[in-house]
């Protein structure tokens, strides 16, 4: 079942800020509490009476008002739904009655939560370490987390990873599917499997983040709600005994130290600022504080990460009072660690850019020109937006439209585009000067 969120020209406008806020918050929440109750095996169930829940409210709350605790509300009438589900279908007759005491929980009072914040909290996790379990694929880990944990539908999954409503919801199809032939438990691993089992979560948590960092497609650079329910799930995930590791609290900083950065990144009309344009008054600052505080908690034992060493890059960033005064050299022998761990074509071209700032333009485009597997960036925008500002600062203005030519045909944001437009048209404008 699909519903889509409420516009705000449909409904009072606190009604649609309430429920838009459960959609994206809430939601998955309610769908991994109930799924504990009802086993993995009927996940799909806990999301189909959640989404009926929120359709209710959509159509009855615009009437008798928002009740005092909303997702209490949600939850209670995504309990009472799953009870007659649970009454109806056959499949349940043998633990139906243990199913419906489970259920059948009241609070003191209506607007009272069902379901103590802990236990919400410890079924939370359950329910990621499930969406990244090995049996299933990599490529529908993070869209059954995001349609799990996230509340996402499958058009917004779609869009994240450039591809179709169709092959999303097969993703998802064949995800569950592998937990029930898997008979996937629904429980926080320990021991060795807790290690294998982060190493599956960790990057998914990510993905998600960055994916609301930089988005993949669409009129927005940035998705600031992927953001923080990237941040809220990994300080979940950082609090728990089985989370609280070192590279949990390096992922958790990195993320902070740049989500705190994200009022910076656009001006008023939505146009991409570069770092050196960047209003630093407008940075998070008790973002920065807790970033730098995981960053600390990170560096317990002797474990380093390539999450640790990104966190340090980002914290570089935000200990500068401004552009002149970022510690390149710090920031270059970071990356000279990182290739060590990633020595991925992306991390490559980071490393050049950072270069470039110490050693100069025509250093870094040497740099580029020998990154290994160079031809699979030719396809990336950044790349030859990168090598367009080197030429420009050596004031090759031809050679510098030429690549800002080429990003600005496969850039897909509208801020990306309009930025490289203007580089493009600063470019072509010098060479027409006599």
């Amino acid at each position: 079942m699909e519903t889509e969120r409420p516009a705000a020209t449909e409904n009072p406008p606190e009604v649609s800020r309430v429920l838009e806020h459960l959609f994206r918050h809430e939601a998955g929440k309610m769908v991994a509490t109930l799924t504990g109750i009802f086993g993995i095996e009927h996940l799909t169930l806990a999301e189909d009476v959640v989404q009926e829940a929120l359709s209710r409210a959509l159509q009855t709350w615009p009437f008798y008002g928002v009740p005092k605790n909303p997702a209490a509300w949600i939850m209670r009438a995504s309990r009472n739904l799953a009870v007659d589900v649970v009454r109806r279908q056959k499949v349940f007759r043998d633990k139906e009655a243990e199913l419906i005491r489970l259920m059948d929980r009241e609070g003191p009072t209506p607007d009272a939560a069902i379901f103590p914040e802990p236990e919400i909290t410890d079924d939370t996790l359950r329910m990621m370490f499930v969406c990244c379990h090995p049996s299933i694929p990599g490529e529908a880990q993070v869209a059954l987390a995001l349609k799990a944990l996230c509340g996402f539908n499958v058009k917004e999954i779609a869009r994240a990873f450039l591809t179709t409503d169709a092959a999303i919801a097969k993703r998802l199809t064949r995800a569950k599917q592998k937990i029930r032939e898997a008979r996937i438990p629904f429980e926080i691993p320990a021991g060795e499997e807790l290690g294998q089992r982060l190493d599956g979560v960790l990057p998914s948590l990510y993905l998600l983040f960055n994916e609301g960092y930089k988005a993949s497609i669409g009129e927005k650079l940035v998705r600031e709600e992927l953001c923080h329910e990237a941040i809220r799930l990994t300080g979940l995930l950082a609090e728990h005994p089985a989370g609280n590791q070192p590279r949990t609290h390096a992922l958790l900083a990195l993320m902070l130290l740049n989500c705190a950065r994200i009022p910076a990144r656009m001006d008023g009309e939505g146009n991409l600022l570069l770092l050196q344009e960047q209003d630093r008054s407008s940075w998070n600052q008790t973002m920065i504080a807790r970033g730098l505080f995981h960053l600390t908690q990170s560096a317990a034992g002797d474990e380093l990460t390539p999450y640790h060493l990104q966190a340090g890059i980002a914290a570089c960033h935000c200990a500068a009072k401004d552009y002149a005064s970022t510690d390149w050299p710090q920031i270059l022998s970071l990356y000279d660690h990182l290739v060590e761990f990633d020595d991925s074509p992306v991390v490559a071209l980071n490393r050049a850019v950072a270069l470039a700032e110490v050693r100069g333009p025509q250093t870094g485009i040497e740099a580029v020109n020998t990154i290994q597997n160079l031809q699979s960036l030719e396809s990336y925008y950044l790349l030859h937006a990168v090598l367009g500002e080197f030429e420009s600062r050596l004031s090759h203005a031809r050679a510098a439209a030429g690549h800002f030519r080429r990003s600005l045909q496969l850039a897909e944001i509208k801020s990306e585009q309009a930025f490289l437009a203007k580089r493009l048209q600063a470019c072509e404008a010098q060479v027409s000067r006599p």
